[in-house]
């Protein structure tokens, strides 16, 4: 069993490793994100809006996770009732789960494409594969449901099974991009020391210009707004963008990178892609010199 569950994981990486070198994806992928990131522009404050919520920014966690097993629910479920006795009742249930799914996957894949726009390389490769697979998945289910309503049950089923291996591969590949690629997880690193560190002198900090420095092995950006100092972590929950090369407006910072924008005095977020509070440190100034200490 050990060697069996061994060499089914080998494959599954040799798998994913000959998609992210598949640079033939690579102008598809280009011209979709720009179609993506164009569409929301195009919506002004109100697009940024809509971007946030698909994001998930008002959730506090990534919004496409959550969506995503709606669908591989409901054809799960599906796919039960179609294994199970062939009377009219089961029948019903597999059909009114297909459609479930179907609606679900609206969802699951608005929400996918606006967190992939942000992707590069490998992992928008990947991402775009996994996209296709469900768009697939997709296909097949909703030909399945013309057959079921024109009585064609064996091939209706033998479609779904079709579709249901499309989305479990798909879903292997979403978990790659979250376990192994990061995407969608909190980048920020968090600090642990509960003294206070001095890390450099007050006079050293010009009026809102970020300034980066090393708490312990911890990246951490300091701002100075008025009389007061504020402290982040310096590396953006969203994809680890340095804050530090970023801009502040009023009392926030924002991402070089994709454009998060937090609040200084709690890291709240302000503006997506980001959905993770970025973590802040407590500050105090002792004979000039400015003080970090990780927050309980």
């Amino acid at each position: 069993m050990a060697i069996s569950e061994t060499n089914l994981n080998q494959l599954g990486e040799a798998a994913v490793r000959s998609v992210e070198r598949q640079t033939w994806l690579e102008p598809l992928a280009e011209r979709l994100q720009r179609a993506v990131v164009a569409a929301y522009e195009a919506g002004g404050a109100t697009g940024r809006r809509i971007r946030d919520f698909f994001h998930g920014t008002w959730l506090g966690h990534p919004l496409h996770p959550v969506l995503t097993d709606i669908p591989l629910g409901a054809w799960t479920v599906a796919g039960v009732f179609d294994l199970m006795s062939r009377d009219r009742a089961t029948d019903r249930a597999a059909d009114a789960a297909i459609r479930i799914g179907l609606v679900g996957a609206v969802g699951a894949a608005v929400t996918g494409v606006t967190d992939w726009q942000h992707t590069t390389a490998e992992e928008r490769r990947v991402g775009l594969l996994h996209g296709l697979l469900n768009v697939s998945a997709v296909g097949f289910y909703t030909l399945s449901l013309v057959l079921r309503h024109r009585g064609a049950r064996t091939a209706a089923r033998a479609t779904a099974g079709f579709g249901l291996g499309a989305s479990a591969a798909a879903a292997y590949l979403g978990g790659h991009l979250v376990y192994r690629k990061r995407i969608g997880v909190d980048h920020a690193p968090r600090g642990e020391w509960e003294d206070f560190v001095t890390v450099l002198r007050e006079q050293e900090l010009a009026e809102a210009v970020p300034r980066r420095v090393d708490v312990r092995g911890v990246p951490v950006v300091l701002i100075r707004k008025g009389d007061r100092i504020y402290a982040l972590a310096d590396s953006c929950a969203h994809l680890g963008g340095p804050l530090s090369e970023g801009h502040v407006e009023a009392n926030s910072i924002r991402c070089p990178w994709h454009g998060s924008r937090f609040a200084l005095d709690d890291g709240r977020v302000l503006e997506g892609p980001s959905t993770f509070t970025q973590p802040c440190f407590e500050i105090r100034v002792r004979d000039g010199q400015v003080e970090v200490r990780a927050r309980g």
